[in-house]
Protein backbone atom coordinates (compact mmCIF):
# COMPACT_ATOMS: atom_id res chain seq x y z
CA UNK A 1 0.00 0.00 0.00
CA UNK A 2 0.92 3.48 -1.01
CA UNK A 3 -0.43 5.61 2.03
CA UNK A 4 -1.41 8.89 2.28
CA UNK A 5 0.95 11.22 -0.06
CA UNK A 6 3.33 13.48 2.13
CA UNK A 7 3.30 16.13 -0.79
CA UNK A 8 0.35 17.58 -2.79
CA UNK A 9 -0.14 16.89 -6.82
CA UNK A 10 -1.17 19.29 -8.98
CA UNK A 11 -4.90 19.33 -10.50
CA UNK A 12 -6.00 16.79 -12.96
CA UNK A 13 -6.53 17.83 -16.78
CA UNK A 14 -9.87 17.13 -16.52
CA UNK A 15 -11.07 18.06 -20.08
CA UNK A 16 -7.40 16.54 -21.41
CA UNK A 17 -7.91 13.89 -24.43
CA UNK A 18 -4.61 12.43 -23.73
CA UNK A 19 -2.91 12.95 -21.33
CA UNK A 20 1.36 12.15 -21.38
CA UNK A 21 3.41 11.53 -18.03
CA UNK A 22 6.95 10.49 -18.40
CA UNK A 23 9.69 9.33 -15.84
CA UNK A 24 12.81 12.00 -15.86
CA UNK A 25 16.03 10.40 -15.15
CA UNK A 26 17.26 8.15 -17.80
CA UNK A 27 14.25 8.94 -20.07
CA UNK A 28 13.93 13.01 -20.96
CA UNK A 29 17.63 13.07 -19.90
CA UNK A 30 20.73 10.81 -21.71
CA UNK A 31 21.23 9.73 -17.83
CA UNK A 32 20.14 8.78 -14.52
CA UNK A 33 21.16 12.43 -12.39
CA UNK A 34 20.88 9.97 -9.18
CA UNK A 35 22.67 7.48 -10.65
CA UNK A 36 25.24 10.14 -12.17
CA UNK A 37 25.98 11.21 -8.18
CA UNK A 38 26.35 7.82 -6.92
CA UNK A 39 28.52 6.61 -9.59
CA UNK A 40 30.65 10.01 -9.42
CA UNK A 41 30.62 11.32 -5.87
CA UNK A 42 28.69 8.13 -4.27
CA UNK A 43 29.26 4.55 -3.78
CA UNK A 44 30.05 3.75 -7.17
CA UNK A 45 28.84 1.99 -10.12
CA UNK A 46 29.30 -1.53 -9.02
CA UNK A 47 27.49 -1.05 -5.81
CA UNK A 48 24.52 0.51 -7.31
CA UNK A 49 24.06 -1.74 -10.38
CA UNK A 50 24.30 -4.70 -7.65
CA UNK A 51 21.74 -2.81 -5.60
CA UNK A 52 19.28 -2.10 -8.66
CA UNK A 53 19.33 -5.64 -9.53
CA UNK A 54 17.85 -6.47 -6.48
CA UNK A 55 15.02 -4.49 -6.39
CA UNK A 56 14.56 -5.75 -9.85
CA UNK A 57 14.56 -9.58 -7.72
CA UNK A 58 12.34 -8.08 -5.24
CA UNK A 59 14.82 -8.77 -2.09
CA UNK A 60 14.65 -5.08 -1.31
CA UNK A 61 12.69 -1.88 -2.15
CA UNK A 62 13.80 0.62 -4.06
CA UNK A 63 12.87 3.60 -1.56
CA UNK A 64 15.49 1.26 0.82
CA UNK A 65 18.14 0.96 -2.27
CA UNK A 66 17.30 5.05 -3.48
CA UNK A 67 18.03 6.23 0.27
CA UNK A 68 21.14 4.17 0.68
CA UNK A 69 22.12 5.78 -2.95
CA UNK A 70 21.63 9.01 -1.90
CA UNK A 71 23.10 9.08 1.62
CA UNK A 72 26.28 7.86 -0.08
CA UNK A 73 26.50 11.37 -1.68
CA UNK A 74 28.04 13.66 0.52
CA UNK A 75 28.70 16.77 -1.20
CA UNK A 76 26.63 19.57 -0.62
CA UNK A 77 22.72 20.11 -2.31
CA UNK A 78 23.70 23.42 -4.34
CA UNK A 79 27.35 21.94 -5.77
CA UNK A 80 25.48 18.43 -6.88
CA UNK A 81 22.74 20.99 -8.80
CA UNK A 82 25.99 22.31 -10.46
CA UNK A 83 27.31 19.02 -11.28
CA UNK A 84 24.16 17.94 -13.01
CA UNK A 85 23.71 20.98 -14.82
CA UNK A 86 26.97 20.71 -16.85
CA UNK A 87 26.19 17.00 -17.16
CA UNK A 88 23.00 15.98 -17.99
CA UNK A 89 21.58 16.63 -21.82
CA UNK A 90 18.28 16.08 -23.06
CA UNK A 91 16.90 12.62 -24.90
CA UNK A 92 17.80 14.23 -28.35
CA UNK A 93 14.34 13.94 -29.59
CA UNK A 94 12.89 15.21 -26.57
CA UNK A 95 12.53 18.94 -27.46
CA UNK A 96 10.35 18.42 -30.38
CA UNK A 97 8.27 15.98 -28.82
CA UNK A 98 7.31 18.48 -26.15
CA UNK A 99 6.88 21.28 -29.15
CA UNK A 100 4.45 18.59 -30.01
CA UNK A 101 2.75 18.54 -26.96
CA UNK A 102 2.49 21.74 -26.79
CA UNK A 103 0.72 22.81 -30.25
CA UNK A 104 -1.88 20.47 -29.83
CA UNK A 105 -2.11 21.10 -26.03
CA UNK A 106 -1.69 17.78 -24.48
CA UNK A 107 -0.56 18.00 -21.18
CA UNK A 108 2.90 16.37 -20.79
CA UNK A 109 3.62 15.55 -16.43
CA UNK A 110 6.85 14.72 -15.49
CA UNK A 111 6.18 11.85 -12.32
CA UNK A 112 9.65 10.79 -11.03
CA UNK A 113 11.53 9.32 -8.03
CA UNK A 114 14.04 12.31 -8.17
CA UNK A 115 13.77 15.91 -6.14
CA UNK A 116 12.01 18.20 -7.53
CA UNK A 117 14.51 20.86 -6.83
CA UNK A 118 17.28 19.14 -9.42
CA UNK A 119 14.88 18.61 -11.92
CA UNK A 120 13.52 22.13 -11.98
CA UNK A 121 16.91 23.37 -11.98
CA UNK A 122 18.35 21.05 -14.59
CA UNK A 123 14.92 21.37 -17.12
CA UNK A 124 14.94 24.91 -16.92
CA UNK A 125 18.69 24.65 -17.88
CA UNK A 126 17.83 22.32 -20.68
CA UNK A 127 14.57 23.82 -21.87
CA UNK A 128 14.59 27.15 -20.26
CA UNK A 129 12.10 28.44 -17.55
CA UNK A 130 8.91 29.19 -19.44
CA UNK A 131 8.80 25.87 -21.31
CA UNK A 132 9.80 24.78 -18.09
CA UNK A 133 6.76 26.10 -16.09
CA UNK A 134 4.35 24.53 -18.45
CA UNK A 135 5.71 20.77 -17.27
CA UNK A 136 3.86 19.82 -13.93
CA UNK A 137 6.11 17.75 -11.45
CA UNK A 138 5.23 14.99 -9.39
CA UNK A 139 8.31 14.03 -7.30
CA UNK A 140 9.80 13.54 -4.23
CA UNK A 141 11.50 16.46 -2.30
CA UNK A 142 14.14 17.03 -0.52
CA UNK A 143 14.98 18.45 3.59
CA UNK A 144 17.82 20.28 4.29
CA UNK A 145 19.25 19.68 8.08
CA UNK A 146 20.76 22.59 10.26
CA UNK A 147 24.39 20.95 9.41
CA UNK A 148 23.70 21.86 5.93
CA UNK A 149 22.99 17.85 4.98
CA UNK A 150 20.49 16.84 2.78
CA UNK A 151 17.62 14.46 2.81
CA UNK A 152 15.54 12.91 0.37
CA UNK A 153 11.51 13.24 1.21
CA UNK A 154 9.72 10.57 -0.17
CA UNK A 155 6.15 11.54 -1.46
CA UNK A 156 4.76 8.03 -0.11
CA UNK A 157 7.07 6.81 2.45
CA UNK A 158 5.28 4.03 3.36
CA UNK A 159 5.03 2.54 0.06
CA UNK A 160 8.10 0.18 -1.25
CA UNK A 161 8.55 2.70 -4.07
CA UNK A 162 8.96 5.52 -1.88
CA UNK A 163 7.04 7.58 -4.38
CA UNK A 164 4.24 5.18 -5.86
CA UNK A 165 3.60 6.50 -9.47
CA UNK A 166 0.57 4.99 -10.00
CA UNK A 167 -0.95 7.39 -7.92
CA UNK A 168 -0.20 10.13 -10.59
CA UNK A 169 -2.44 7.88 -13.21
CA UNK A 170 -5.05 6.35 -11.25
CA UNK A 171 -6.63 9.31 -10.40
CA UNK A 172 -7.49 10.02 -14.10
CA UNK A 173 -8.86 6.13 -14.54
CA UNK A 174 -11.94 7.45 -12.28
CA UNK A 175 -12.84 11.00 -14.54
CA UNK A 176 -16.31 10.38 -15.86
CA UNK A 177 -14.18 10.40 -19.43
CA UNK A 178 -11.03 9.57 -18.66
CA UNK A 179 -7.80 10.25 -20.97
CA UNK A 180 -6.02 7.93 -22.98
CA UNK A 181 -2.45 7.71 -20.62
CA UNK A 182 0.64 7.62 -22.33
CA UNK A 183 3.50 6.55 -19.78
CA UNK A 184 7.18 6.77 -20.79
CA UNK A 185 10.01 5.18 -17.96
CA UNK A 186 13.56 3.74 -18.16
CA UNK A 187 13.77 2.14 -15.07
CA UNK A 188 13.11 -0.14 -11.51
CA UNK A 189 11.22 3.44 -10.25
CA UNK A 190 9.14 2.91 -13.07
CA UNK A 191 7.81 -0.61 -12.11
CA UNK A 192 5.08 1.05 -10.08
CA UNK A 193 3.22 2.58 -13.19
CA UNK A 194 3.83 0.05 -15.87
CA UNK A 195 0.66 -1.71 -15.20
CA UNK A 196 -1.77 1.35 -15.59
CA UNK A 197 -1.02 3.25 -18.38
CA UNK A 198 -2.76 2.63 -22.08
CA UNK A 199 0.51 2.96 -24.01
CA UNK A 200 3.53 2.28 -21.75
CA UNK A 201 7.25 2.95 -23.57
CA UNK A 202 10.08 1.37 -21.97
CA UNK A 203 13.55 2.58 -23.05
CA UNK A 204 15.80 0.44 -24.27
CA UNK A 205 19.07 2.79 -25.18
CA UNK A 206 21.20 2.31 -22.11
CA UNK A 207 24.78 0.43 -21.94
CA UNK A 208 25.41 -2.45 -20.17
CA UNK A 209 22.05 -3.92 -19.85
CA UNK A 210 20.64 -1.13 -17.51
CA UNK A 211 17.17 -1.44 -19.63
CA UNK A 212 15.37 -2.05 -15.91
CA UNK A 213 11.92 -1.40 -16.84
CA UNK A 214 11.71 -3.26 -20.27
CA UNK A 215 13.17 -6.32 -18.43
CA UNK A 216 10.60 -6.12 -15.55
CA UNK A 217 7.64 -5.39 -18.40
CA UNK A 218 9.17 -8.89 -19.92
CA UNK A 219 9.58 -10.35 -17.17
CA UNK A 220 5.80 -9.62 -16.05
CA UNK A 221 3.88 -9.91 -19.33
CA UNK A 222 2.98 -6.07 -19.64
CA UNK A 223 2.47 -4.82 -23.14
CA UNK A 224 5.05 -1.87 -24.30
CA UNK A 225 7.35 -0.30 -26.56
CA UNK A 226 10.84 -0.16 -26.88
CA UNK A 227 12.09 2.94 -28.01
CA UNK A 228 15.40 4.65 -27.92
CA UNK A 229 14.75 8.60 -28.44
CA UNK A 230 11.30 10.49 -28.03
CA UNK A 231 11.97 10.61 -31.40
CA UNK A 232 11.20 7.05 -32.66
CA UNK A 233 7.97 7.61 -29.63
CA UNK A 234 6.86 10.99 -31.66
CA UNK A 235 5.17 9.31 -34.79
CA UNK A 236 3.10 6.13 -32.64
CA UNK A 237 1.66 9.15 -30.33
CA UNK A 238 0.86 10.56 -33.32
CA UNK A 239 -0.91 8.14 -35.01
CA UNK A 240 -3.19 7.50 -31.51
CA UNK A 241 -4.20 10.49 -30.74
CA UNK A 242 -5.13 11.78 -34.54
CA UNK A 243 -6.87 8.72 -35.11
CA UNK A 244 -4.79 6.48 -36.99
CA UNK A 245 -4.25 3.50 -34.89
CA UNK A 246 -6.13 2.86 -31.20
CA UNK A 247 -4.22 1.67 -28.46
CA UNK A 248 -4.11 -1.79 -28.81
CA UNK A 249 -2.67 -1.36 -32.52
CA UNK A 250 -0.01 1.03 -30.65
CA UNK A 251 1.02 -1.64 -28.87
CA UNK A 252 1.64 -4.18 -30.89
CA UNK A 253 4.15 -2.36 -32.93
CA UNK A 254 6.26 -3.27 -29.48
CA UNK A 255 9.41 -1.80 -30.94
CA UNK A 256 9.87 1.97 -32.09
CA UNK A 257 13.76 2.05 -32.60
Amino acid sequence: MSGPSSLPYPPLHKDAKFVILSDWDGTITNFDSNDYLTDNVGYGYEKRRASNKEVLLGNITFRDSFKEMLDSVTLPFDECKELLKKNIKLDTGFKEFFEWCKTNDIPFIIVSSGMAPLIRAILSNLIGEEDAARIDIISNDVRFDADGSWHIVYRHPESGFGHDKSQAILPYRDLPDPPTLFFFGDGVSDMSAAKHADVLFAKNDKPQGENDLAEYCKKEGIPHILFRTFADALPIVKDVVEGRKNVGQALAIRNAE
